[in-house]
């Protein structure tokens, strides 16, 4: 019994360490310095909770940039239900998935050139992403240019302003929040 009782207070003092302390402090430290971030990022409109700038939005509206295709099972970009595909990169299935993406890409945005950018036709590991590369958005400029009426050159610049670089300038890569950028384009009167 006497070997037993330096394991059992060991064990109760890392407990309270790490399963209460560490998780305590790390939270109260992101409330204080990252408040937004840590509360989920909310997108308030309204006094009224409309989204997460962190996960992606539906948007099928023409005049609106789209994000990555969301492989939740139920409704497109559904937070309860998180996940990929699960499809084999052999699966016929999948193949199938990825033309049909791209023939609805192209159909939409005939002027746009023939390349579809990939992370249009493919979804992300969580299905939730909300980012896209500039490359991505910028391929849908034409599709949005001709539905707001407004020049290309504008909604280039748009994107332009809404790209996050990368930490450091190299851990990454440059993304655009499709959210943000859409809402920023709502937020223009003209448009």
């Amino acid at each position: 019994m006497s070997a037993l009782r330096p394991a059992i207070v060991i064990f109760l003092f890392l407990a309270l360490i790490t399963g209460g302390l560490y998780p305590l402090l790390t939270t109260a430290l992101g409330q204080w310095f990252f408040p937004a971030q840590s509360g989920g990022s909310l997108i308030i409109e309204n006094h009224e909770i409309r989204g997460s700038y962190l996960i992606g939005q539906n948007f099928t509206d023409p005049r609106y940039f789209q994000g990555r295709p969301s492989a939740t099972s139920d409704a497109p970009d559904n937070p309860m239900a998180s996940g990929g595909s699960n499809l084999a990169g052999s699966n016929p299935a999948l193949d199938k998935l990825f033309t049909d993406r791209i023939a609805a890409l192209r159909a939409s945005n005939p002027d746009a050139s023939h390349e579809v950018p990939v992370e249009l036709v493919t979804a992300s590991a969580s299905g939730l992403d909300p980012n896209l590369t500039p490359a991505a958005a910028l391929w849908q400029v034409p599709r949005i240019a001709k539905a707001r009426n407004v020049p290309a050159e504008w909604l280039r610049k748009e994107v332009e302003a809404a790209t996050n670089s990368p930490l450091l300038g190299f851990l990454g890569q440059p993304v655009v929040n499709i959210t943000k950028l859409n809402m920023a384009l709502d937020a223009h009167k003209d448009n």
